[in-house]
């Protein structure tokens, strides 16, 4: 891994552990509105997705996808707790979950920007222009 600084992580148990080089520090660190981050209250920053490498416990990772299924949010298995998440938004980019970095706490930011990931920009219209928008999650009014 290249960068200035290699943090280290892990999750609650121990089980996935891993090293990640931020894209911005904790400049770009940030909460979302999205039903999902709203729900889990992750604090993240940012990464580029080849500056993460899971350096124990790959086969306790497990994943969720919703909607469109670009996202890929991955959880231990054995703890339930979020470590990082590749973006919808960019693929190429994934976010990190704070409290899962050593020695950094999510309340050693008093204050945490909110980004708007209820209106998330892949989330435009429908193709029927019908659509509408909650969170991450697309309801098309059907007749019944």
């Amino acid at each position: 891994m290249s960068g200035t600084q290699v943090l280290k992580g892990h999750c609650h148990c121990g089980a996935v552990q891993f090293d990640v080089v931020l894209l911005n520090g904790f400049n770009n660190i940030r909460r979302c509105s999205c039903s999902l981050c709203e729900t889990r209250g992750a604090v993240v920053v940012s990464a580029v997705k080849e500056q993460l490498t899971v350096t124990a416990g790959q086969e306790a990772l497990t994943l969720y996808q919703f909607n469109t299924r670009v996202a890929k949010h991955y959880f231990c298995k054995h703890c339930g707790i979020y470590t990082h998440h590749q973006r919808r938004s960019n693929p190429e980019k994934i976010s990190i979950n704070v409290a899962c970095l050593a020695g950094v706490s999510p309340f050693d930011f008093p204050e945490v920007p909110v980004l708007n990931g209820r209106e998330h920009p892949r989330d435009a219209d429908t193709p029927s222009g019908k659509g509408k928008v909650l969170g991450h999650l697309r309801f098309i009014e059907t007749k019944e």
